[in-house]
C-alpha cells in the first residue's frame, strides 16, 4: 500500500469519531394511500468530504449513498459533485406497524401510529456467510448496558485470524460491539442493537444481526416495547401508483447469498409485469433501471 492510499485509508478512519450524525429521519404516512414519501434532496460535495461522512450527516445508509452516485470514489469525492442524497423512497409493502427492515435497502422503518408517521434508519446487516434471516417475529427482550457472548464459529475465526482464544463474554463496554443498547428478536439469537463503531452502518458488516448507529437505537429502545411487531424482509424492487397515469418504481441492487452469488438479474414477478404494463417505452426502462439499480424513486409515466 502507498504511503498516499494509506493516509487517505487511515484519514477515513479517525475521522469517524468526529462526524456529527444527524437525527433520525421521520415521514408523514401519505394521506392519499401512495406509499411515496419525502423529497429529493441533493448536496454539493466540499474540499475534505467522503461518503461516510456524508451519510452520517444525512444519516442514509453508506451503499446507499454509493448506488445512488455510482462512478464516483466514496472516499475521495471531487469539490463540486453534485450527489443524490437518498431521502425519498417508498414504503415496503405490507401492514405499516411496528419495525420493518427491508434487507434489500439496508434501512429499518419504525410506523408509529398515534403520531401517523414513519421514522426511517440506515441499518447494518448480516455479512456474506451470515445472512440475517427473512422473519415475522415481535420484540420479546429489551437489554441496556448488554453483555456480548460471541458464538463460537465466531470464537474460531478471531482465533484463526490472531492466534488467540477469544473471551466467552465481553462485558459491556468501549470494546462490546452491541453498544449500549440490545433489544431480542423473538427467542432467536438475532437482535438489533448498537454499536461501537460507526463503520459498518448501511452495510453488510455483522454477524446477521441489525446494527444501528448509537443515537437511533438509543431512540428506538425508549420507543419499541416488549411486544412490538418485527417484520425482515426482503425487497429489492418497491411500487407506488401516484395517480392514476403516474407510476414510481424503486430498485436495489440484489443482495449477495451466503454462497457469495449475486443474482445475474433481479427476478421480475407478475406483480411487477402487471405494474409497467406492456409499453415497450416502459419496459425497456424498467430493464434500465434493473441493470444498474440506483436505490431512487423514478417515475413511469
Amino acid at each position: 500500500m502507498s504511503n498516499k492510499v494509506f493516509s487517505t485509508v487511515l484519514t477515513f478512519f479517525l475521522l469517524q469519531v468526529i462526524i456529527q450524525p444527524a437525527l433520525a429521519i421521520e415521514y408523514k404516512l401519505p394521506a392519499n394511500n401512495s406509499r411515496l414519501v419525502g423529497e429529493k434532496t441533493n448536496y454539493t460535495v466540499k474540499k475534505g468530504d467522503y461518503f461516510q461522512q456524508i451519510a452520517q450527516t444525512f444519516n442514509v445508509g453508506f451503499l446507499g449513498l454509493m448506488e445512488a452516485n455510482p462512478g464516483i470514489d466514496p472516499l475521495l469525492p471531487e469539490p463540486g459533485t453534485e450527489l443524490e442524497i437518498p431521502t425519498q423512497l417508498i414504503l415496503p409493502y405490507g401492514e405499516h406497524d411496528g419495525i420493518v427492515i427491508n434487507l434489500s435497502e439496508l434501512r429499518l422503518y419504525y410506523f408509529d401510529k398515534p403520531k401517523n408517521s414513519v421514522h426511517v434508519f440506515p441499518v447494518g446487516i448480516g455479512k456474506i456467510g451470515h445472512m440475517t434471516p427473512t422473519l415475522i417475529s415481535e420484540i420479546t427482550e429489551k437489554r441496556t448496558n448488554p453483555n456480548w457472548f460471541p458464538t463460537a464459529d465466531h470464537r474460531k475465526d478471531y482465533f484463526k485470524k490472531h492466534g488467540v482464544e477469544m473471551a466467552k463474554m465481553i462485558k459491556a463496554g468501549p470494546d462490546n460491539p452491541l453498544g449500549d443498547y440490545a433489544m431480542r428478536i423473538g427467542s432467536s439469537a438475532y437482535l438489533i442493537h448498537g454499536t461501537n463503531q460507526r463503520f459498518g452502518i448501511g452495510m453488510r458488516a455483522s454477524s446477521g444481526c441489525v446494527r444501528m448507529n448509537p443515537e437511533d437505537i438509543e431512540w428506538l429502545f425508549k420507543q419499541a416495547s416488549p411486544g412490538t411487531k418485527v417484520k425482515i424482509v426482503d425487497h429489492p424492487i418497491k411500487m407506488a401508483y401516484q395517480a392514476p397515469n403516474k407510476r414510481v418504481i424503486e430498485i436495489h441492487s440484489p443482495l449477495t447469498n451466503n454462497q457469495g452469488v449475486v443474482p445475474s438479474l433481479l427476478p421480475i414477478s407478475e406483480g411487477v409485469k402487471k405494474f409497467i404494463g406492456s409499453d415497450a417505452d416502459d419496459i425497456e426502462l424498467l430493464n434500465a433501471i434493473i441493470a444498474k439499480p440506483t436505490g431512487l424513486p423514478i417515475e413511469i409515466n
